[in-house]
């Protein structure tokens, strides 16, 4: 029998990618794992790996371009490339109501900058100026939670106390787009990891605690029915985004578990942060469930379409591992939020101050 390969992308991250190399191989099941090299793909050039591990592409945009080329030929993509290019928080927010998840209430807005070229007739279809106080009106006043609808890592997250200081960070968020989110005064706060759609760890987490000291182990953290409405709604999230390595956050108050953040397809795999307990049932899950992805054999698609793309191949299902853990108290990590107007214009104004 041949041997299965498993590949992995990864970027700096140093601990998680060793150790779950030297987990897959050591089992010696006729699956091995190892570091991807690349000098340039061909176009509908047959890929070597039956399983890629993607940890970096949302930043190195030829990993990307290489991925959708695999999945043409069967490769197995964790997290799916085509699903990942298309994501982003705010749908998250939207798709979050659909499923009847609580989610703090959220609106999207016009970017503060726009990528040279943008003009002030590039931009006709946008009201000005802004409704402000419509928005944080609707998202249930201050403080409120101003954040970008893609990227992670708790970069440009601002919480706000007031209009001047929301007009100010406003001002320093250049071309992307953001989101006004209401802000969850959380009793509770926990971080799922998420592997294969089906097992599920929580964690307390506690996002204000110096770095990188922020995951507790705390095994009596969650009430059963707090339990219960993480593992169900975190299985619920990825099912419908069809994430297989992902985090989903959730903010408790008064015994209600709000979806925070789920976007999250590269998340925090480092010892250093995990801790020990965690990071060991990272490496042992995420081997079980690649392992078995290689297995099963490539699942070229069946019809080149757009949605047979999305949906991607997955492990067949399985009763959920849910292994209740913990959830910390916080909210977001507020950056500081500065405080100036705002105005939403072409690329070199600045941001003015609005009534």
């Amino acid at each position: 029998m041949s041997v299965k390969k498993i590949g992995i992308l990864v970027g700096r991250e140093w601990s998680w990618p060793p150790a779950f190399i030297e987990e897959v191989n050591r089992r010696n099941v006729g699956v091995r794992a190892e570091f991807i090299k690349l000098g340039g793909t061909r176009m509908a050039e047959l890929c070597d790996y039956d399983v890629i591990v993607d940890r970096i592409s949302h930043e190195i945009p030829y990993y990307r371009t290489f991925l959708k080329t695999a999945a043409l030929s069967g490769t197995r993509i964790v997290n799916n490339p085509f699903w990942w290019s298309a994501d982003d928080k705010f749908f998250g927010a939207s798709l979050a109501t659909a499923l009847g998840i609580p989610h703090p209430r959220t609106v999207a807005l016009p970017s503060h900058s726009y990528i040279e070229g943008v003009v002030e007739e590039s931009l006709r279809n946008l009201q000005y100026p802004i409704p402000w106080k419509d928005h944080v009106d609707y998202v249930g006043g201050f403080p409120v939670i101003l954040k970008p609808a893609w990227g992670g890592g708790f970069k440009k997250v601002y919480k706000v106390h007031s209009y001047e200081e929301l007009w100010r960070a406003y001002n320093e968020t250049g071309i992307e787009c953001m989101m006004l989110q209401e802000y969850i005064a959380w009793e509770k706060y926990v971080r799922c990891i998420v592997i294969g759609r089906r097992h599920i760890m929580t964690i307390k987490f506690d996002a204000n605690a110096p770095w990188p000291h922020r995951y507790f182990r705390d095994d009596n953290y969650l009430t059963p029915d707090e339990g219960r409405q993480v593992v169900e709604g975190a299985l619920k999230l990825n099912q419908a985004l069809g994430y297989d390595m992902n985090t989903v956050e959730f903010a408790i108050r008064d015994g209600v578990a709000y979806a925070i953040d789920f976007t999250n397809p590269a998340p925090d795999f480092d010892v250093n942060s995990l801790t020990p307990y965690y990071f060991d049932w990272v490496v042992r899950t995420m081997a079980d469930f690649t392992i078995e992805l290689a297995l099963q054999g490539r699942a070229k698609p069946e019809e080149f379409a757009w949605h047979r793309l999305l949906n991607g191949p997955m492990a067949p299902a399985a009763a959920p591992v849910a292994a209740p853990e913990a959830v910390p108290n916080s909210d977001p990590p507020a950056t500081e939020a500065p405080a100036a107007p705002k105005r939403r214009t072409t690329r070199k104004k600045k941001a003015t101050e609005e009534a």
